[in-house]
């Protein structure tokens, strides 16, 4: 390939190699006619060989721009032109003045390693030309004569294998500057691409956001609202069946109003996500003990509290889902279990922390229920939101036992 210290289009249309030459071939023409006179008979063959070189470089340089940038016919320019200015220097040594243009297309169109050759017999012409007067039929002429045309050839030489030293190192800029252009531009595309992705991570994030929220808020209003009402409405019931029984359905009656403000109450604890209200200013254990003591005063159904195990501080939503849990157990009993007496036990265990309420009703056949009742659905999604179990064991006749378990490792604060 041919090289070029620079853009090799702007390099070979300067005017240094597309005028100069044949500006400084018909100045040395005229200068060989002042020396010569027109007489001379060698003056015909001289103008014919400036004539030849001009040609020559009409026809294999400037007339052709497309072969400027063709290695192998450069260097058949060169070569050629090279052959003339010897001849005229061996014939009048003032044209290695020529030698100047000779350079130029040597280092501008040769390609590398053709280059130092090319250089090495402009160097070797010059140095001729200017040992013309030397007696080289001496040994001391023809050292002389070695030594002008080393002075000649290895500093051009050398200069050359430097340019081309540097020529490979800007190339080599250039082609790091144009990988690291590369990588940026990579990299910005990576890094769209990235925001691209983030962008649709966030927007993943936010559904399920809002899913998670739904199914939180439904789960609430079903502990809560659900729970509350259906109280509500089994002690107005329970208050139209009084008849005229007046202290007994006034009883009722002030049980519904009371559930109905504590309904209201864990309503607008929900809307503002707080903890159930039995836990705010209790353990969990003691607010077992209360949300059973309550429930067994308005179903007048024996409850035992019992906890057993080593008390451990748990996270905020452990000892939600856990209490919410046994609410749902105690919901069902009141609804479905026909029960006597109900047992509520709160186990610390090794790894673990379980929440087990159990009844004497009449139960049912787990085979043939479905199970799927919103409660259950919400009880199970809370404990196996924190990596717990819910375990239902029942039999007809048998009664009932639900098992909430979660993990202590996710539970602990």
């Amino acid at each position: 390939m041919v090289r070029f210290p620079l853009d090799a289009r702007d390099e070979v249309r300067r005017p240094v190699v597309t005028v100069m030459p044949y500006a400084l071939l018909a100045a040395l023409a005229v200068v060989t006619v002042a020396m010569k006179g027109p007489r001379d008979p060698s003056l015909a063959a001289d103008l014919a060989l400036c004539a030849l070189a001009a040609a020559w470089m009409l026809v294999m340089f400037t007339a052709r721009p497309d072969r400027r940038h063709r290695p192998r016919v450069m260097t058949v320019f060169v070569a050629g032109l090279v052959v003339i200015m010897a001849v005229l220097v061996i014939r009048d040594p003032w044209f290695g003045v020529f030698t100047p243009a000779a350079y130029v297309y040597a280092f501008r169109l040769l390609a590398w390693p053709v280059e130092m050759a090319g250089v090495a017999a402009v160097a070797l012409v010059s140095g001729t030309a200017q040992a013309y007067g030397v007696d080289k039929t001496t040994p001391a002429g023809l050292l002389t004569y070695a030594a002008i045309l080393a002075a000649n050839v290895l500093p051009m030489c050398a200069f050359a294998w430097f340019a081309r030293r540097g020529a490979e190192q800007n190339e080599q800029r250039v082609r790091a500057l144009e990988q690291a252009r590369e990588a940026n531009r990579r990299l910005a595309a990576s890094l769209a691409e990235n925001a691209s992705l983030h962008e649709r991570l966030l927007a993943q994030a936010r559904e399920a956001g809002v899913l998670d929220e739904r199914g939180r808020m439904a789960r609430e209003i079903h502990d809560t609202l659900a729970q509350g009402l259906t109280g509500i409405i089994t002690q107005l019931q329970a208050a139209d069946h009084a008849g005229d029984d007046a202290p007994a359905r006034q009883r009722h009656v002030a049980a519904a109003t009371a559930l109905a403000r504590e309904s209201l109450s864990e309503a607008r604890r929900s809307v503002h996500a707080l903890r159930p209200a039995p836990l705010d200013e209790a353990r969990l254990s003691d607010a077992l003990a209360a949300v059973a003591e309550r429930w067994s005063g308005l179903h007048g159904i024996a409850v035992q509290v019992v906890t057993t195990g080593t008390v451990r501080p748990l996270r905020p939503e452990a000892e939600t889902a856990l209490l919410r849990a046994a609410q749902e157990a105690l919901a069902n009993v009141a609804k479905h279990a026909e029960a006597t007496r109900v047992g509520v036990t709160l186990s610390y265990l090794d790894d673990e922390v379980a929440v087990d309420v159990r009844d004497d009703g009449k139960g049912f056949d787990p085979a043939g229920s479905s199970g799927d009742g919103f409660g259950l659905v919400a009880m199970r999604q809370r404990i196996e939101g924190l990596a717990g179990t819910l375990l239902v064991e029942s039999e007809a006749g048998g009664g009932t036992g639900i098992s909430a378990r979660v993990p202590l490792d996710r539970a602990a604060a």
